[in-house]
C-alpha cells in the first residue's frame, strides 16, 4: 500500500461561464464539485496506475465521508470545515481564473500528534509515502518533516511535495525525496536557477545534507532528477496544451509508484514515466485524472539526457 498525506484538503469547484468579466453578473452554465487536495490527487492517480493507495491527513466529518465514497481513507477529524478552490472556466477561449481559499484553522490541539501516530501505525503495511500540499492554520511547519523522518527511518520511500518553511525543514531529513516546482526551488535555495546545470548546482548543498533526490518539476520544460549518483533531464519534444493543475501530483504518483518497488532506482525510467504521466494529466480538464492510453503512447517519445555528476 502507498499512503498519501493531505493536511489542507479542499472541495474543488469549477464554474463554467461563457466569458468572465470583472464587476459583472454572470450566468453559470454548469457547476462541478469534487473532493480535492494534492494528496487526494496523488491517491486518485495511483489507483489509476494500478497501485493500492490510501489517503490520510486532516478533514472534517463531511469531507471524510465524501472521500470514503471514492477511495480508502483514514483522516484525522481536526478541521471545523474544509476550504474550497474555485476555478472559473471560460468556454469563450478556455481561460481559467482560480481562487484559492486559505483553509480553516485546526481546532484540535492534539491533531498533529494524532496524525503522526496514525501514520506511524501504518508504516509496517506501506511501501511508499507522499506528503503534499499546504498546511492549515495551527499546524507547525515542521510536521511534514517529522512524519517524513519517521517514515524514512522505517525504510519507507518518502516524497515531500510541500512549500515554504515546511519544504526547508523537510530538506533537513536524510533520505527524503523532494519534488519542488520552479518557484518552490527558488525559495528553497535562495537562487534563481534557469538552466539544468544551474539547477544541479543550486541543489548540491541539499544532497550533501542527505536528501536522497530532488526532482525539479519545470512545467512545459519537463523535469530534472538530481541524486548523489547523477542528474538527468527529461522532457517531451512537443508541449501538450491543457490544464496543468494536478500535473505535478500525477508526476509524484508516478515517482512513488516506482520507488515503492524497492531496489536501486532507475532514474531515467522513473523520469520518463513521470513526464508521460504528468502530460497525460494535462489533457484532462480536472486534477487527479490521467489519460492512460495517451500516457502509454507518449512515453517512448520522452527524451532523457544525463547531465554532469552531482558530487563534484
Amino acid at each position: 500500500m502507498i499512503l498519501t498525506v493531505t493536511m489542507n484538503p479542499a472541495y474543488d469547484m469549477t464554474y463554467r461561464v461563457e466569458r468572465f468579466e470583472r464587476g459583472q453578473a454572470h450566468r453559470v452554465r454548469s457547476v462541478e464539485q469534487r473532493i480535492g487536495g494534492k494528496g487526494i490527487n496523488v491517491t486518485r492517480v495511483l489507483n489509476q496506475l494500478g497501485k493500492y493507495a490510501r489517503a490520510t491527513g486532516f478533514a472534517d466529518h463531511a469531507f471524510a465521508a465524501a472521500a470514503e465514497l471514492e477511495m480508502p481513507v483514514d483522516f484525522v477529524h481536526a478541521l471545523p470545515w474544509v476550504r474550497r478552490t474555485v476555478v472559473i472556466s471560460e468556454s469563450d477561449d478556455g481561460t481559467a481564473t482560480a481562487l484559492w481559499e486559505p483553509g480553516a484553522r485546526v481546532s484540535n490541539p492534539h491533531a498533529a500528534e494524532q496524525l503522526t501516530i496514525r501514520v506511524a501505525g501504518l508504516l509496517p503495511d506501506i511501501n511508499g509515502l507522499v506528503i503534499s500540499g499546504s498546511l492549515p492554520g495551527g499546524i507547525d511547519p515542521g510536521l511534514p518533516a517529522e512524519i517524513a523522518r519517521i517514515a524514512v527511518e522505517a525504510g519507507v520511500p518518502t516524497i515531500c511535495d510541500v512549500d515554504g518553511e515546511a519544504l526547508r525543514l523537510a530538506a533537513e531529513i536524510p533520505g527524503v525525496v523532494l519534488m519542488p516546482n520552479t518557484e518552490e526551488l527558488e525559495r528553497l535555495t535562495g537562487l534563481v536557477p534557469v538552466t539544468p546545470d544551474e539547477i544541479v548546482h543550486a541543489v548540491r548543498p541539499l544532497l550533501k545534507r542527505g536528501v536522497a533526490a530532488i526532482i525539479a518539476t519545470r512545467g512545459a520544460e519537463g523535469m530534472i532528477a538530481i541524486t548523489p549518483e547523477g542528474a538527468w533531464v527529461a522532457e517531451l519534444p512537443e508541449v501538450l496544451a491543457g490544464n496543468p493543475t494536478g500535473a505535478g501530483d500525477s508526476a509524484a504518483a508516478a515517482v512513488i509508484a516506482a520507488l515503492s518497488e524497492r531496489g536501486d532506482p532507475d532514474w531515467p525510467a522513473i523520469l520518463t514515466n513521470a513526464v508521460a504521466t504528468s502530460a497525460a494529466a494535462v489533457v484532462i480538464p480536472v486534477a487527479g485524472e490521467i489519460d492512460r492510453c495517451l500516457r502509454t503512447r507518449i512515453a517512448p517519445a520522452v527524451v532523457v539526457e544525463k547531465l554532469a555528476r552531482t558530487t563534484t
